[in-house]
């Protein structure tokens, strides 16, 4: 398997992981559920956790999130994540597939959205 690098990430490798304890101090409702995750709820949260396994598009959503307008356009997103913007397409409809983000087309661009209920079932999913 071919390893893709992306210049303007940091490798997860070089991250130090966070322990249980830290994770007890810093989000003591993520360890402390008193309720399960509905089986329904899982399989929407894992859809959503793996379409945030990606490093590229964990930072694509931040940006569109974050934008003035809450919107963004595939070309505003591939300078800054350095990557091109086919992989920057790939990376969006991912996002998308897995309910995290909307799109809609204006003329030749596409403009993207986050949805709001979608980072809601990602908090419920983690109880916090």
């Amino acid at each position: 398997m071919a390893t893709t690098t992306f210049p303007n990430l940091i490798p997860l490798e070089t991250l130090p992981l966070r322990t249980v304890d830290e994770l007890q101090a810093c989000c003591p409702d993520l360890l402390t559920s008193e309720a399960t995750i509905s089986e329904e709820d899982a399989v929407l949260a894992a859809r959503v956790f793996k379409a945030l396994s990606d490093p590229a598009r964990v930072r694509l959503l931040s940006m569109i999130a974050s934008s003035e307008a809450r919107e963004a356009c595939v070309c505003d997103l591939t300078e800054p994540v350095g990557l091109s913007q086919p992989t920057v397409s790939h990376h969006l409809k991912v996002l998308h597939d897995a309910g995290l983000i909307d799109r809609e087309r204006r003329a030749s661009w596409v403009y993207y959205r986050l949805r709001p209920e979608a980072i809601a079932v990602v908090a419920r999913a983690l109880r916090v």
